[in-house]
């Protein structure tokens, strides 16, 4: 393939700047009713400039403690999820979630089994031996998106300036689909908003 001339690659660099230059970070802050950060809630941003997300991997929900490790995963569309035990007892992992139903059947020590989630929703996880264990997947088309921390804050970065909807999931939420919702233009230069979930 022969190279583009100098003069070609000079008038196709301008073109690719602005891209770059309108992308955005957004922080969100989330509260819980009295004012306490909310952990593990997941912060989704909808635009219609953003690329569909891409499964990168590797993404696994380990089952360590009679408990599901971690307690929420986010991956995007068409990502495998592998569950491997670690623990010394059997387990068996099901979900009845509209996004995706599957049964893997017991299971012991360093054994695991593998599902592909193909459709955005949430997930909730549980085991047919030990009813104490809850945990989600939540699968999303957006690759803008993150869990909140211990400050209950996420920072989300290359947001295309413009329009966007910002989409917060948690199982803390009473809305349908605990999920809250609320439009906003991103500026070039950033933005940030707390959102905090009501009783």
């Amino acid at each position: 393939m022969r190279a583009l001339p100098l003069f070609a690659v000079l008038s196709i660099l301008p073109l690719a700047l602005p891209a770059a230059a309108h992308a955005a970070t957004v922080t969100v802050t989330v509260r819980q009713p009295d004012g306490a950060p909310l952990t593990d809630g997941v912060v989704m941003i909808e635009s219609a400039a953003a690329p569909r997300a891409v499964p990168h991997g590797p993404y696994a929900i380990e089952q360590k403690q009679i408990a599901f490790q971690p307690h929420v995963l986010v991956v995007p569309v068409g990502a495998q999820v592998t569950f491997p035990n670690r623990d010394t007892v059997r387990h068996h992992v099901y979900s009845f979630s509209k996004a995706k139903r599957f049964d893997l059947k017991l299971y012991g020590r360093e054994d695991h089994r593998s599902i592909t989630f193909d459709t955005a929703g949430v997930v909730a996880l549980g085991c047919n031996i030990h009813d104490s264990m809850s945990g989600f997947v939540i699968i999303t088309a957006t690759p803008l998106y993150a869990k909140t921390d211990a400050q209950g804050r996420v920072s989300i970065p290359d947001v295309p300036a413009g329009n966007v909807t910002l989409r917060l999931w948690s199982p803390s939420i009473r809305n349908s689909g605990n999920t809250l919702s609320k439009p906003a233009v991103v500026p070039p230069a950033g933005y940030a908003t707390t959102l905090t979930i009501q009783r």
